[in-house]
């Protein structure tokens, strides 16, 4: 009897408290947050023991500033701009990545003048996010013998195939290969990606988790990061299943152009989320400190962690 008592006690007993976490987005939910979408669709995060609120910023600038602030758990940032960030003295480090290769290129319209990068001298290049972009530019143009003297830069805010559309520039830095290119084949006027990294750019993390290594609380970062690999691997497995239930999450994500950069996206999520690649941290450090965009020479410790090795 004392046995059955027992028992029916430990039925009763409430459910495990989950640890709860805040992640602040880059932007809007989209195809390159599918990782983290399908965690919380699939269990993966309740089985880690945690309750995941994701938020969308209202400025794309802010979630590592309030990650620093630590008014977040984690935020979604961008490798390159990471390096700038810690130059400023915000309190981060990259913890994760989420996207383990560059999204960014240099958009022309397929048919227009632009035949290679050489063709940009004397041209209108559009861009949305001073500093970095200025660095990639300079870069590609190099291979030329150009400088950003030899190009006339135009501040397009975030309208960039827009603006190449219009004719209002002739190239635009910045352009997303899974999004910008797939909107203009959707709008019926072609466009052709010059990639970053076959350009001059040494290659790096698009998108990275950031934390506050002052305050952040490891473990639950831990489970994060093994909840969102096996997210990835089921949408390894099952592109078009974990498709299905990602735009199944948001009537917004069920039209032509998010079905299109999924398909290029999911490809490129990273399947080892914790592992730290020091080589890659280090060579874009040193691309920055050459291109003039940083100061100070930060080793990799003061850039990004590998928590797994703790």
């Amino acid at each position: 009897m004392r046995y059955l008592t027992l028992i029916l006690a430990l039925l009763a007993a409430p459910a495990t408290a989950q640890d709860k976490m805040t992640l602040i987005l880059d932007w809007f939910v989209n195809p390159d947050h599918g990782p983290i979408i399908l965690a919380e669709e699939l269990g993966y995060f309740d089985e880690a023991g945690l309750e995941v609120e994701v938020v969308a910023p209202a400025d794309p600038s802010d979630p590592p500033k309030m990650v620093a602030a630590g008014k977040a758990d984690l935020a979604i940032a961008y490798q390159p701009q990471l390096h700038l960030q810690v130059e400023e003295g915000l309190p981060l480090r990259r913890v994760g990545t989420l996207i383990a290769t560059p999204l960014n290129c240099l958009l022309v319209l397929e048919d227009g003048p632009v035949k290679s990068t050489a063709d940009l001298k004397g041209r209108k290049v559009g861009f949305s996010v001073a500093g970095v972009e200025e660095a990639l530019l300079s870069a590609i143009l190099a291979q030329h013998d150009l400088t950003l003297d030899d190009i006339e830069l135009v501040s397009v805010n975030w309208s960039l195939s827009p603006s190449l559309m219009s004719g209002q520039v002739d190239a635009v830095i910045g352009a997303y290969r899974n999004f910008e290119l797939n909107q203009m084949e959707i709008e019926g006027v072609p466009g052709r990606c010059f990639y970053v990294e076959e350009e001059g750019v040494p290659s790096y993390d698009e998108l990275i988790y950031v934390a506050n290594p002052e305050t952040m609380n490891a473990d639950m970062i831990r489970r994060f990061l093994h909840a969102t690999e096996r997210a990835t691997q089921y949408i390894m497995n099952h592109p078009q299943e974990s498709w299905e239930m990602f735009a199944g999450t948001s009537t917004e994500l069920q039209d032509e152009l998010n079905e299109k950069a999924w398909a290029d996206t999911y490809p490129r999520f990273a399947t080892r989320p914790a592992a730290l690649d020091h080589a890659r941290y280090r060579r874009f450090e040193r691309f920055l400190l050459e291109a003039g965009m940083i100061e100070t020479d930060t080793p990799v410790s003061g850039l990004a962690l590998d928590l797994n090795a703790r």
